[in-house]
């Protein structure tokens, strides 16, 4: 069982993610708004509330802490870099990282990075962790600061990071638009491959102190590579939007 520290935990992912791993590991969830998560969740985990973006509240978060899982930040893909890019992308992951260069019992942080980073690609290829970023906003470009802060930190401090480009994330097949074509089934991502994901994040043993992994289904055409996820963490996803969907 680890202490996990979930950051953005009041968010869809980190809900899902809170449900999966309460019963396995020790949880510590933050946020600001508590309202929405279960109470059988809020029971179990240690809850912080607190506002991520003074230094200040960092203070003493991350005693004790062995694995982060960064979630809190801004999730739309429009907004702007002094809207709220600035805030809660930069200086928010900023914060994470000076913090962590004093936790003692610190293990690994994960990050939710995004396929936002490489979105600027043309439809219909299927993108490696290893080809050259190609964002199509600034909520893209603020993924790969994220994602270089990360590998600093990784390879100057010794602070081992895993960056998950995460893709068109549902809770529900539900959720799936029946409209939707081939290449937006490419980027599903189910809330259980998510959870599996995770799990080989918390699991694995690294070859490198950085490693950048790609969050998608096992679908027929996949925008995203799953290689090396499969090699590195042993992810071996089980859902495929075009079978729930019955294209192709």
């Amino acid at each position: 069982m680890a202490k996990i520290l979930i950051t953005g935990a009041t968010g869809t992912i980190g809900v899902e993610l809170a449900k999966h791993l309460i019963n396995k590991h020790e949880l510590t969830l933050v946020g600001r708004d508590f309202s929405d998560v279960p109470e059988a969740i809020k029971n179990q985990a240690t809850i912080e509330k607190r506002d991520l973006l003074d230094p200040d509240n960092w203070n003493g978060l991350l005693d004790g802490i062995e694995y982060v899982i960064q979630l809190a930040g801004e999730a739309d893909q429009d907004a702007g870099f002094y809207d709220s890019l600035l805030d809660l992308n930069y200086k928010i992951p900023h914060n994470l990282y000076d913090e962590a260069t004093r936790a003692k019992d610190l293990k690994r942080i994960i990050v939710a990075s995004s396929i936002h980073i490489v979105d600027d690609y043309p439809d219909g290829v299927e993108v490696k962790t290893t080809d050259p970023i190609r964002p199509a906003n600034l909520y893209g470009v603020s993924k790969a600061y994220l994602e270089g802060l990360a590998a600093y930190h990784a390879y100057s401090n010794g602070i081992e990071s895993i960056a998950i480009r995460i893709a068109d994330y549902k809770v529900s097949d539900d959720e799936l638009d029946e409209e939707v074509d081939e290449y937006g089934m490419a980027m599903y991502l189910s809330k259980e491959d998510m959870n599996r994901l995770i799990d080989g994040c918390i699991e694995a043993e690294l070859k490198e102190p950085f490693l950048i992994v790609n969050g998608v289904s096992n679908n027929t055409f996949t925008r995203l590579s799953n290689e090396e996820a499969r090699v590195n963490l042993g992810y071996n996803p089980q859902d495929n939007a075009f079978e729930k969907k019955n294209i192709f």
